[in-house]
């Protein structure tokens, strides 16, 4: 009987390591396809009681199609040429810094850091720049996947609902609840970060005069459909912008407009003015949402930064939780 046992979870383990293995590389994609599907799941359910679930989902995925189509060729056709052009302003910016002489020996440092830090740098730009396969692959099985979510969607839910545990759920309710509360805040702020950014970035393109209005409302849309790219965010468009005005000799203004999409646009707004609308909408201190991203980014990725704060958030019902059942 032992031997049986011993054996049975022996197959088990090994049928969850190659699942596992399967999967792994999927998981981002995969990830992001719940978190869209949860997003639009008020959407599907409107529609798919005038038509048929089936109809809702396709009607919707053909909608995911024609945006990360578009999505797809921008980064094929700007993000390559933005990167090279970076990487060789970057490497005319090294060469020119060599021709100083630095005093106390301060040459010979500079010299050796540029030495270790070009070859990782091209490195660093050409994963990118052949990333592209790949990038295609995970859009295929996210598209997918948010298709498979939206069909299943109802019974994912009973599902979810029969693995919680009798005993403790009334306590799972809450955890599932602060969970959604959370899930919300997050998504709401993105969406109206990302707008925001969008109206930001054209007024910024018509300001620093980068090119005329109507180009300046298609970069300020593009940020809007970037900012929704895990990693390419809106510095994609304010680093092109800088980069033209650059080129053209207007050196100043590209420093200006640099400080102005980083300060606005992006990085600077997804660490300060994101975690405050996240910690409003679900209930969390904001320091603690910052550390969640933070935090979770650090050790999830890109899927960190909704990881993180929807942990914190299940800690903090935990600890009052707790602390009910103590006092």
């Amino acid at each position: 009987m032992k031997a049986e046992l011993l054996v049975w979870g022996g197959i088990v383990i090994a049928i969850l390591y190659l699942a596992w293995s399967t999967v792994s590389q999927l998981l981002s994609p995969i990830f992001f396809a719940a978190i869209l599907t949860y997003a639009v799941y008020p959407i599907h359910k409107h529609l798919s009681s005038r038509l048929s679930i089936k109809k809702s989902a396709l009607i919707l995925t053909a909608f995911l199609i024609l945006i990360a189509t578009g999505i797809t060729i921008e980064l094929i056709l700007i993000f390559k040429n933005v990167l090279m052009s970076f990487y060789e302003d970057v490497i005319a910016f090294i060469s020119w810094s060599q021709t100083f002489t630095f005093p106390f020996g301060l040459t010979n440092v500079i010299q050796k850091f540029y030495a270790q830090f070009t070859p990782k740098f091209s490195e660093y730009i050409l994963s990118y720049t052949f990333s592209i396969p790949k990038y295609l692959l995970q859009l295929v099985i996210f598209v997918v996947m948010f298709y498979y979510f939206l069909v299943s969607s109802e019974a994912i839910r009973r599902q979810i609902s029969l693995l919680l545990p009798q005993e403790n759920k009334e306590l799972a309710n809450k955890l599932l609840k602060r969970a959604d509360l959370t899930l919300q805040a997050l998504i709401r702020a993105w969406l109206l970060l990302n707008i925001a950014k969008g109206i930001l970035m054209t007024l910024g393109f018509i300001v620093f005069q980068v090119s005329d209005v109507p180009t300046a409302v298609i970069a300020g849309f593009l940020t809007v459909l970037f900012s929704f790219v895990p990693l390419f965010e809106g510095w994609m468009i304010w680093l092109a912008g800088a980069i033209y005005l650059f080129k053209n000799g207007n050196v100043i203004t590209a420093i200006l407009l640099a400080v102005y999409g980083f300060v606005f646009v992006s990085p600077l707004p997804d660490f300060t003015v994101r975690p405050k609308l996240v910690a409003k909408g679900a209930q969390l201190d904001e320091v603690m949402v910052l550390v969640g991203m933070i935090g979770g980014a650090w050790s999830f990725g890109v899927k960190g930064l909704i990881i993180g704060p929807i942990v914190l958030n299940l800690v903090v019902a935990l600890l009052k939780e707790w602390r009910k059942i103590t006092t």
